[in-house]
């Protein structure tokens, strides 16, 4: 980008100047990054997490962490959502229903005086591999479904397209067709504001898939079936604990979804059968 150029710039999307090197002289140029803030997620006045993320889309990233992380059980909990911003980044009020405070107290007074073990708010080995609240739709689905919603997706990224440093997580028909969209500096984040933006819109987990642009970790594979859906398209790669969680809760995991191939390490009898290429 050129000096004095302005571009029409995607939300969460800012310009900073810096010097390219081209070689061995150093020229002025304009770069569009990321924003990253800190975003301070408080419920019913009392402060859970911070997270970094890009500033867009914020009610739905409300919505979508309180129900992947099981804080609330629907929508319909969480009461409303004020974002406040401040000098040092965002706060996020949450207000949320009596019955979903009350468990969220006694999951804090719980952590009180222990030593963290690495997952936020986790206390324990029990709360990290948590069992589905319930069973996955048996969704079948061709693998040309899988490569046309990458294929959407990357069309449609658009703060990627302006910075190159972002990630993406889109919902998708059944036959792979983009439905909606939401990206963030972190995979969990863009993840949870799919999942937010899903529940807003009140869809059905069991109508389609869900694509994300990073490897799948057992946070994705998780955050994914907590949304009530049973196909999960990663671009990378899994991790073990992916992988073994995925069988557990009967989620059909693909990874290395690009370029006209897949891995798929978990459901793949639930590819179409005149379309299984690859798997087990």
């Amino acid at each position: 980008m050129k000096p004095g150029d302005a571009p029409q710039l995607p939300a969460g999307a800012r310009v900073v100047e810096a010097r390219a090197l081209r070689d061995g002289d150093a020229v002025p140029v304009h770069e569009c990054v990321p924003e990253e803030v800190a975003v301070a997620l408080e419920y019913n006045g009392v402060s859970h997490a911070v997270m970094l993320a890009t500033p867009a889309d914020l009610e739905d990233f409300a919505l979508g962490f309180s129900l992947s992380e099981g804080l609330i059980d629907a929508p319909a909990d969480l009461l409303d959502v004020d974002s406040e911003v401040r000098v040092d980044g965002v706060v996020l009020h949450l207000r949320i229903t009596a019955r979903c405070e009350t468990r969220l107290k006694a999951r804090r007074r719980n952590l009180t005086g222990r030593t963290g073990c690495g997952l936020c708010g986790t206390d324990s080995l029990d709360q990290v591999f948590r069992t589905p609240a319930r069973a996955l739709p048996d969704t079948v689905v061709a693998a040309s479904a899988l490569q046309r919603a990458v294929r959407e997706m990357a069309a449609r990224q658009l703060l990627q397209h302006a910075t190159g440093a972002t990630h993406a997580a889109a919902w998708c028909a059944l036959d792979g067709a983009l439905r909606l969209v939401r990206e963030d500096v972190g995979r969990h984040n863009a993840l949870d504001k799919l999942i937010g933006a899903m529940g807003r819109s009140g869809i059905d987990g069991a109508d389609g898939l869900i694509a994300v642009t990073s490897r799948a970790s057992l946070e994705m594979v998780q955050k994914t079936v907590s949304a009530g859906v049973s196909v999960l398209a990663a671009m990378s790669a899994p991790t073990q604990l992916a992988v073994d969680s995925a069988r557990k809760s009967g989620l059909l995991l693909a990874g290395f979804v690009r370029d006209g191939r897949a891995t798929v390490y978990s459901g793949g009898q639930r590819l179409r059968a005149e379309d299984r290429h690859t798997g087990s």
